[in-house]
């Protein structure tokens, strides 16, 4: 619930962007990025900015294209976040920012029950997502419309 102490905690107007991590976040993250890989050269682009850029991306819904000049170029951050997705690094990165989220304020780390609307119970009867398919196919042409077409009965 926001309340006037709650409200200055997540206040986040001393960023360049309202997606970049704060130093607390970062505290969190960092041990759970994977180092760079042995051999060849050293990594040179700063970890915290590339994960500032995943979170951008995230968060705006912009394309790759569009990620801002000071964050790293869009292709170092899409790279990283390829990577990151294959080896599951944001999964485990989401999982453990959740679990402590639930502990921080008092929760179990799983929740115990869950909430179901009307709207889904009916959207899952009817097939859900699978539905979706036939909308995006393409319409076939009537035959009717074409003018070679001659039937035969």
């Amino acid at each position: 619930m926001w309340t006037a102490a709650n409200r200055a905690h997540y206040e986040r107007k001393g960023q360049r962007y309202p997606s970049d991590l704060t130093d607390e976040e970062w505290s969190y993250a960092a041990p759970l990025i994977p180092p760079a890989k042995r051999g060849g050269r050293r990594r040179e682009v700063d970890v915290r900015e590339v994960l500032n850029g995943v979170m951008y991306v995230l968060s705006t819904g912009c394309q790759w294209a569009y990620v801002p000049k000071d964050l790293p170029p869009s292709s170092t951050v899409y790279h990283y976040f390829s990577l990151w997705t294959y080896d599951g690094t944001l999964e485990r990165l989401h999982h453990e920012l959740y679990v402590r989220c639930r502990e921080k304020m008092g929760r179990k780390a799983s929740p115990t029950a869950c909430v179901i609307d009307s709207q889904s119970v009916k959207g899952a009867e009817k097939g859900g997502p699978a539905l979706t398919r036939t909308a995006m196919t393409r319409a076939k042409r009537s035959k009717a419309r074409n003018g070679t077409f001659s039937s035969t009965r």
